[in-house]
């Protein structure tokens, strides 16, 4: 069995506009799951061996969960700050190198959650 990541949750304030958020700067498909305002998110249709899913935070946004960062392997930083921006979001670190592992960017969504999006290097 793989240590690797298989599941993640991002919490939110406003579940709708994380919803277009997201498939807005990544694509991904996000449907209905389980309770009210709860959705499953498909990063890698249709193998579905990474899911997630957007739930309403528990307790105030200061409060909320505190959790991991992730990281997410794109094409291109750059299109993907871009649409960051334009959907609600802001630039937390602008795009750095890391020599030998590629090149990555800190974000944070429209509701306070920071992610990384990083446009790894071949081999």
């Amino acid at each position: 069995m793989s240590n690797g990541i298989r599941h993640f949750s991002i919490e939110c304030d406003d579940v709708e506009r994380a919803r277009t958020f997201y498939v807005a700067v990544f694509g991904w498909q996000i449907d209905p799951w389980g309770p009210p305002g709860f959705y499953q998110i498909v990063t890698d249709a249709p193998d579905m061996t990474i899911t997630g899913d957007l739930r309403e935070r528990e307790g105030k946004s200061r409060d909320g969960t505190r959790g991991f960062v992730c990281t997410f392997g794109v094409s291109d930083v750059d299109a993907i700050g871009a649409t960051v921006v334009a959907n609600g979001g802001r630039v937390a670190v602008k795009r750095f190198r890391i020599e030998g592992v590629g090149d990555l960017a800190y974000f944070i969504d429209t509701e306070g959650n920071r992610f990384g999006a990083m446009k790894y290097d071949r081999g």
